[in-house]
């Protein structure tokens, strides 16, 4: 196999002051700008404000997550639950509770994610023609986001090969690093899609893994924390280089519950936290939410007052609404007679569905493979079946992970009572998805894998959220205009998936972070 090597940048050790001290922050703390959240969006907001000249507070409601042995146990991830942090939220039709696939940590999300990083297509940011109907235009262009998909490559470390997938768009510049080699198996089931007629890709990550010891170090990456740099994090990659600077502070374990806004609601001078067994006050002159799509949109409907009555910043009566999280199938395949050693298996995609075509009147979606599956990982869906029995299962899997896009709907949509937060979803869209299921069925059969499992994933998964404010030219069509800013309030930017206008069906990491750095100017020009 060949190998390759790319720069992995450590921990830095944090300056003094940069992370506050809680015990000595006092009742209001002060700031040019705030950050609400340091996830995908939040840490590369404050990244890219670095060397603007201005003090920048990222506050998160998590604390740093411990470098230790279980990191990479699957598990503790999955089985006793050691990393999990949210609060559950509640199903809008039948009032039970459910527990989200969200994690409250430095550097958010992307401490679990599998760290796959592709651009949307040109066509994703088009009005599209879809079974369930019509995938809205964006109040953007691919071309206006791709030299900052560009940039955020660069800071993520993505590797890739360009040319491999039909339905790649247009690139200025080359990936930074070369494409992670398939591993034998899943090059044996890449050579095998290609003999039926199909474009199997190198699909784009940030794992850096150089050997294959590395490799099997991070099996369990796709879901569970890296203890140590190989993955391309909000954290590592984007907020801790932030926190060297002068200009950029961190407050963890601090909840923001609400946004007040002036006497006339036009701007908003200060975010109260719980911190502790204390509430503080956080005034500055500039505020943005980065809480992921539904704890952002939460955030404004709880800040609702006299002047925003229906939630800050929702004239539109659009916030909220439109929550989309892909149509999305864990996808197994099983050969009895065949061992699958992969280490990191997680490097192949293929889009030759992703649009409308030929052989398909509206577009499937993407394949894309999952970090390789351990017994503990399906132990969940299965918890009848032994563990020896899960063991031998997996040990002779191909684990994927098949996305089709959603369609934005107002009725799906977060709602808040009191500390609920409540998730009114119908999926839609959804025969596409079944026939991807169906073609990749055959396909998988083919390339020798003859027992199929599949699970539909449901309310709880929603690692791809986004849509709840939306962004747009029309004050009265969207929440926030094409930079991100509410419409309603000067002061307010919303820089996580919560802008999407659609879903797309790709992973929205690189999209947010790039997006991330394409606002970054303008929320920096407003607080000169």
């Amino acid at each position: 196999m060949n190998t390759h090597h790319s720069p992995v940048v450590p921990y830095a050790p944090l300056r003094h002051g940069a992370v506050l001290d809680s015990a000595a922050t006092g009742d209001t703390i002060t700031a040019d700008i705030v950050i609400v959240g340091s996830g995908m969006g939040g840490s590369t907001l404050a990244w890219a404000l670095k060397d603007r000249g201005l003090d920048v507070l990222v506050v998160e409601r998590g604390r740093f997550l411990a470098r230790e042995p279980e990191n990479s146990s699957a598990e503790e991830m999955f089985l006793k639950g050691r990393y999990k942090t949210a609060e559950p939220w509640y199903d809008g039709k039948t009032g039970e509770p459910f527990q989200p696939g969200v994690y409250y940590w430095v550097g958010g999300n992307t401490k679990f994610y599998g760290a796959c990083l592709p651009r949307f297509r040109a066509t994703d940011f088009e009005a599209s023609q879809h079974y369930d109907g019509i995938s809205p235009a964006w109040p953007i262009t691919y071309d206006d986001l791709e030299p900052f998909y560009a940039a955020a490559e660069q800071l993520y470390q993505v590797h890739g090969t360009p040319g491999e997938d039909p339905t790649e768009p247009p690139r200025s510049t080359p990936y930074p690093h070369p494409a992670l080699p398939h591993e034998p198996v899943v090059e044996r089931f890449a050579r095998s899609l290609r003999s039926q007629g199909l474009n199997p890709f190198h699909m784009a990550n940030g794992m850096n893994l150089g050997t294959q010891a590395e490799r099997m170090q991070a099996t369990t990456g796709d879901g569970t924390p890296c203890p140590n740099d190989v993955k391309s994090e909000a954290e590592n990659r984007a907020l801790r280089p932030a926190l060297d600077s002068k200009n950029v502070r961190l407050l963890t374990e601090a909840r923001v519950t609400r946004l007040i806004t002036g006497a006339d609601g036009t701007r908003v001078v200060a975010a109260e936290a719980d911190l502790h067994d204390t509430t503080v006050r956080i005034e500055a002159k500039h505020f943005v939410v980065s809480g992921g799509a539904v704890n952002s949109a939460a955030l404004l409907l709880r800040s609702a007052n006299d002047q925003h009555e229906r939630g800050l910043g929702n004239s539109s009566d659009l916030l909220g609404r439109n929550y989309m999280v892909h149509n999305s199938t864990f996808f197994i395949g099983v050969s009895p007679h065949r061992l699958n050693r992969t280490g990191w298996q997680k490097t192949l995609g293929l889009n030759d569905w992703y649009t409308a075509g030929p052989d398909n009147e509206f577009p499937l979606g993407n394949l894309q493979m999952l970090g390789k599956l351990q017994a503990a990982h399906v132990k969940g869906a299965r918890s009848w079946a032994p563990n020896w029995a899960l063991k031998a299962f997996t040990d002779r899997s191909l684990d994927i992970y098949l996305t089709t896009e959603d369609l934005p709907d107002p009725d799906n949509r977060v709602r808040v009572d009191g500390d609920r937060t409540l998730i009114d979803w119908t999926p839609n869209n959804t025969v596409p998805h079944t026939e991807l299921v169906r073609r990749i069925t055959r396909g998988v059969r083919k390339a020798g894998f003859p027992l199929v499992f599949t699970e539909r994933m449901g309310i709880a998964t929603n690692s791809h959220m986004c849509g709840t404010a939306v962004a747009g030219h029309d004050p009265a069509t969207s929440v926030l205009n094409p930079d991100c800013r509410s419409h309603d309030v000067d002061n307010l930017w919303i820089v996580d998936g919560s802008f999407f206008p659609s879903s797309a069906a790709l992973n929205p990491a690189l999209t947010i972070a790039a997006n991330a750095l394409r606002v970054a100017p303008s929320i920096a020009d407003a607080c000169q």
